[in-house]
């Protein structure tokens, strides 16, 4: 990632900055490849602590709670999937049907959702516009929404709205292969970043919302 030089935040207030490295570069037949190898080294650094984040941060302009917990399935539901779902129910746009299935998804999520993957640092908001290129072609990671999960939380994520090539994905796997039922539980780590959108965005994403709900329950 960027070196951050300085960085100020003023308390109660949307203002401050960040004095970051200045980075700019041409990709090479590698690059990805680069990409999807050094992931996957990032995935390898574990948390002592379980699933979280000592302090709570942001997806966007989203709050995102962190906190640690021993358990994934408890985490994923507790600080992620069912925070944003609060979010939306306050917004209007979580009610009915919609309402209904999300919840009863959040109930069964052991079905679906290991409780001990390894605990792995994600970048947490990891779609095709936040990595960019830098010299020699060296892939760098930008705007962050840290946290320790399950490393396949984050894979889910870059096929949603694609942008990785093949190279991406074989790099990856070749060295950090994924989960049988990785392609079982992926749209339920998807649904996270549907309801980010649902919350940013609007209605637009709500119909997505419900297709992944229509497979589960």
């Amino acid at each position: 990632m960027p070196l951050v030089y300085h960085w100020s935040h003023e308390s109660h207030s949307t203002a401050g900055y960040i004095l970051m490295e200045w980075l700019e570069g041409e990709a090479t037949v590698d690059t990805e490849e680069q990409l999807g190898q050094g992931l996957a080294h990032l995935h390898f650094s574990l948390s002592k602590h379980g699933y979280g984040l000592t302090s709570d941060n942001y997806i966007g302009t989203l709050p995102q709670p962190n906190g640690w917990r021993e358990d994934w399935v408890t985490f994923l539901r507790d600080q992620r999937l069912g925070f944003q779902a609060n979010l939306a129910e306050k917004q209007g746009m979580l009610r009915g049907k919609r309402k209904d299935n999300l919840y009863r998804l959040l109930i069964n999520l052991e079905k679906w959702i290991p409780h001990q993957p390894g605990p792995s640092m994600l970048h947490g908001d990891l779609w095709g516009g936040n990595w960019m290129t830098g010299p020699k072609g060296a892939p760098y990671l930008i705007d962050p929404a840290v946290f320790y999960g399950d490393r396949e939380f984050e894979i889910a994520f870059t096929e949603l709205f694609g942008g990785y090539s093949s190279r991406f994905y074989d790099a990856y796997r070749e060295i950090s292969p994924l989960s049988p039922e990785y392609e079982e539980r992926k749209h339920i780590y998807q649904l996270y970043y549907l309801l980010v959108h649902l919350n940013l965005f609007g209605e637009s994403y709500g119909s997505s919302i419900d297709r992944v709900l229509s497979r589960y329950v």
